[in-house]
Order: C-alpha cells, then sequence, then structure tokens
C-alpha cells in the first residue's frame, strides 16, 4: 500500500531528517584513521538520543546497533566492530532516525586518508548518480525514471548498479511502498503523485554489479571485492522539483 503524506507529516519527517543530518556531519568528523567502527556508532547513538529521537535501525530485524557501517567491499548492512579505519578505507555510514512518530534515513559514503583515484572517482559519480535520481521525484514521473537516470550516469563509467538492494518509501514505517530501484527503463513503473516520500539510495560498484551476503546474516559485499560506495537522502515528490529532506550540508562542514 502506498502511503501518501499530508504536509503535516512532511514536517515531521522534516524535523527527523534535520536530526539525521546533524548526526552525519558529527560522525564525518570522527571519521579518521585509528577510529573504530564501534565507537562512530556510539557517537550517533548518543547524538539521536540526546536530541528526542531513536535509531531507527536498532532492533530493527534484531540488528543491534545505530548506524551500519559497510566498509570498502561492504555494499551495505556492515556491522560496527572494533576495526580501526585506516587510510585508503572507504566508509558508508547509514543511518535512520525516528522522531516524533516518523523515520527519516540517509546514507554518505567517506574516503579516510589516501584513496586510489578510481576510488574517489567511484564515489563522487555515485553521490551524482543520487541526484540525478532525484531529479525525476516528481509528480508526473514513473519509478523507472529515477531508477534509469541513475543507472545510465554510473554504467557509463563502466560500474555496476546493485539490483537485489533498491531505495524504497519511508515515514511511520522505516521501509514502506513503493520500492525504488537504482536501474530501469523511462517511462515504467508507478507515476509518483505529490505527497510520496521516498529514500532513494544508489548503491554502485567499482566492478560487477553482483553482490554476496556474509555469513554474519547482515553484511552485503560485492562478489569481485571491489569498492562499492552507497548515498541515500530522504526527499518528497513535489511538482516541478523534488523537496530534499536530508542533507549533506552539515558533512561538508565537517570536512572542511
Amino acid at each position: 500500500m502506498i502511503v501518501y503524506k499530508t504536509e503535516e507529516e512532511i514536517e515531521l519527517i522534516k524535523q527527523s531528517a534535520n536530526i539525521l543530518s546533524q548526526v552525519h556531519g558529527i560522525v564525518a568528523k570522527h571519521v579518521t584513521e585509528g577510529v573504530t567502527t564501534l565507537k562512530l556508532d556510539s557517537v550517533a547513538e548518543e547524538f539521536i538520543r540526546d536530541n528526542g529521537g531513536s535509531p531507527s535501525f536498532k532492533g530493527y530485524n534484531g540488528f543491534k546497533h545505530s548506524l551500519c557501517i559497510s566498509l570498502n567491499s561492504a555494499v551495505v548492512h556492515g556491522i560496527p566492530s572494533q576495526y580501526a579505519l585506516q587510510s585508503g578505507d572507504i566508509v558508508s555510514i547509514d543511518c535512520g532516525v525516528f522522531f516524533q512518530g516518523f523515520h527519516s534515513d540517509s546514507a554518505y559514503t567517506h574516503a579516510v586518508g589516501e584513496v586510489a583515484p578510481e576510488v574517489t572517482a567511484l564515489l563522487q559519480r555515485t553521490k551524482e548518480s543520487l541526484y540525478k535520481g532525484i531529479e525525476f521525484a516528481v509528480v508526473g514521473s514513473r519509478i523507472g525514471d529515477v531508477g534509469h537516470a541513475i543507472q545510465t550516469h554510473v554504467e557509463q563509467y563502466g560500474y555496476g548498479v546493485v539490483r537485489e538492494l533498491v531505495g524504497h518509501g519511508l515515514g511511520r514505517d522505516l521501509h514502506e511502498s513503493p520500492e525504488v530501484p537504482n536501474y530501469g527503463k523511462r517511462g515504467q513503473g508507478m507515476k509518483l503523485q505529490e505527497g510520496l516520500v521516498l529514500a532513494i539510495e544508489p548503491m554502485v560498484n567499482l566492478g560487477s554489479r553482483h553482490v554476496v551476503q556474509e555469513n554474519d546474516g547482515w553484511t552485503i559485499r560485492t562478489r569481485d571485492k571491489k569498492p562499492s560506495a552507497h548515498f541515500e537522502h530522504t526527499v518528497v515528490v513535489r511538482k516541478g522539483k523534488a523537496e530534499i529532506l536530508t542533507t549533506f550540508d552539515y558533512i561538508d562542514k565537517a570536512l572542511n
């Protein structure tokens, strides 16, 4: 079932998204060599709770942490651990915040120290593809238009677009209908209408699109062990231009 949001509900999601965006900024300051991924997780949870929210992921289907932290060839759903970040790593930070009855969801992939040029390019182009997809999150477009925009942008560089994992609607539930694939054909799929809130989240591999699940039951990794990037925003379908509720501005400030 598709749940369209009222303006009052969108305002609450916006408040959740503002906390989430700040979380990403706080965590970004800690993404440095020698810091454990468990430390990043604790920093995020403390900020979320101090600001009246709760971590959307913690307890979700038994997941025990506030962040999904996916390193290098891990695509998504990585589990925080005692692993200390090293120069050359890339680390995807995926977080959700539940506040005043509504979820928000966003992700950002960071480079740690000196990263190979081809990996730096992967991050930049995956981030670009997110905004290419968002351009089509407007009234009258179709789900396929969003995925097609993402897919065509990254495949021109020879990257693989993950098929098994997709974006989604969200609101009172973390995952709502519809699914939002990062690939597709123009003019296909559900027609988008005002008030639909979506998490758009390209997951793009330096090598092939194929993935495997680790024995931990959570971590999804590239089959060829090549790096993967993941960027995500919570957006509202609007007439003419999508409204992006999450922002990377806090991350940009932290990194600069």
